[in-house]
């Protein structure tokens, strides 16, 4: 068993290595936004430049109010499709974050409970009451912490599972606006 110095430093050292880890993702998360945003500006840019260059030349009101009509028609369905794909970027790195932190959280309580173990050997004569209540409470603790998890993660599957539903339903919406005009 590694000393108490060595423990603590390797304890660091995993720690910096996750934050590092975390760090990393949340960058390339938004790096992803960034890309997705200079693509949707450009094709919005686009778009608008060639639907003006159609006013310009359109010869009468009917077919003025005919290309509004054809360019304004699409938005929904656009919009749609950009804030899904914000929200699968978003998704994906929450997934990972959060598999990062469980990952992380399990190793702590693995390095807690050797410490506790490696106290308990070493605890004076007389005081095996006091160590398997101080067992008992953080063994407690623990459970209340994995509850606890569990009730966290069931929330953001349901929450996830909401706004996806949300979201088809907007789309449908959406598509079936766009048949209608």
């Amino acid at each position: 068993m590694k000393n108490p110095a060595e423990q603590m430093i390797a304890t660091n050292q995993a720690n910096v290595e996750a934050l590092e880890g975390a760090v990393n993702q949340a960058y390339a998360g938004m790096e992803k936004l960034v890309e997705l945003n200079l693509a949707a500006t450009k094709a919005a840019l686009g778009e608008s430049f060639g639907h003006l260059k159609a006013v310009m030349s359109a010869k009468d009101p009917q077919a003025l109010m005919a290309l509004q009509t054809s360019f304004l028609q699409p938005l929904g369905a656009k919009s749609m499709a950009y804030f899904q794909h914000v929200q699968s970027i978003a998704t994906e790195g929450q997934s990972g974050f959060t598999a990062q932190f469980d990952a992380q959280i399990a190793e702590a309580q693995k390095a807690f409970g050797a410490s506790i173990e490696q106290m308990t050997k070493n605890a004076p004569a007389g005081s095996e009451a006091a160590v398997a209540a101080f067992q008992s409470a953080m063994s407690n603790g623990q459970k209340a912490v994995e509850s606890a998890q569990a009730a966290i993660k069931k929330a953001t599957a349901t929450a996830q599972a909401n706004f996806d539903s949300v979201t088809r339903q907007a789309a449908d919406v959406a598509k079936k606006a766009a048949k209608v005009a």
